[in-house]
């Protein structure tokens, strides 16, 4: 059965919903929903399968999850939206705050906890994880030269003043207000840049947070490459359609 088919589950004061967009990760989304569902205050999980080839929604379900389906894969921002539109589902008159994490972070995804005490505490609108160094499984640095990342920082500094550490950070918690603020969501790999410039723009608080949460990172073969590719081209049409390409390009 569908997750959009149970019944609603009634939030209590200042609960949280987790929404995971998922593209074929059947390998880890069962322990990133388990890990999830043991972090304080997240009565909701949300598992987005964005047009996955595998068994992931399946095995999300099994897990616990909710999971709604897109037939075909339509990006990142897209599942986000789907995801926040389930929650706003099953919210009570106290919408739930909004808690997007990767799919790939495993037993890992209890790290993310941090996230939600400054907006839980009305000292946040918005938090952002910043994640340790992160190595591929035979110890190597992933592969990206940080141009994308470099990017990204640059236009959201010039948008808004604020330099942020890790701009490409997909581990965020946000207000339901703040979110909708967002709407609609910058399209694919730029969603996360956008987001900050966005609700930087019209003045909410934005907190970076360190966490300790492990993702695959890519490497340095084609798949690596090509993805990095669709990052940059995503990232700098976000920041075209907001004014926000830097003057200078990024720097070193």
């Amino acid at each position: 059965m569908s997750g959009t088919d149970l019944p609603p589950v009634e939030p209590t004061l200042g609960s949280v919903a987790c929404v995971i967009p998922a593209k074929d990760e059947v390998e880890r989304i069962a322990a990133t929903v388990d890990a999830v569902r043991k972090i304080a205050g997240v009565d909701l999980v949300v598992v987005v399968d964005d047009g996955s080839t595998d068994g992931t929604a399946e095995a999300a379900e099994r897990a616990g999850a909710t999971v709604v389906r897109h037939p075909r894969n339509r990006g990142k921002a897209a599942a986000m939206e789907t995801g926040a539109a389930a929650v706003a589902k099953q919210d009570g008159p106290q919408p739930r705050h909004l808690l997007f994490l990767d799919a790939d972070l495993a037993d890992s995804a209890t790290g993310a906890e941090p996230l939600i005490e400054p907006v839980l505490a009305g000292r946040a609108d918005m938090t952002i994880g910043t994640l340790p160094a992160q190595l591929r499984p035979d110890g190597s640095k992933p592969g990206g030269h940080g141009f994308v990342v470099r990017l990204a920082r640059a236009g959201i500094a010039q948008a808004t003043g604020w330099s942020p550490e890790q701009p490409l950070s997909g581990q965020r918690c946000l207000t339901r207000v703040a979110f909708e603020a967002a709407l609609p969501l910058a399209p694919g790999f730029g969603v996360e840049a956008a987001l900050s410039i966005d609700l930087g723009r019209k003045g909410f608080r934005i907190l970076e947070i360190p966490i300790d949460v492990r993702h695959r990172p890519s490497g340095k073969d084609l798949h690596g490459q090509l993805h990095r590719a669709r990052q940059y081209l995503h990232l700098r049409r976000a920041l075209s359609a907001r004014n926000a390409i830097p003057s200078r390009g990024p720097s070193k």
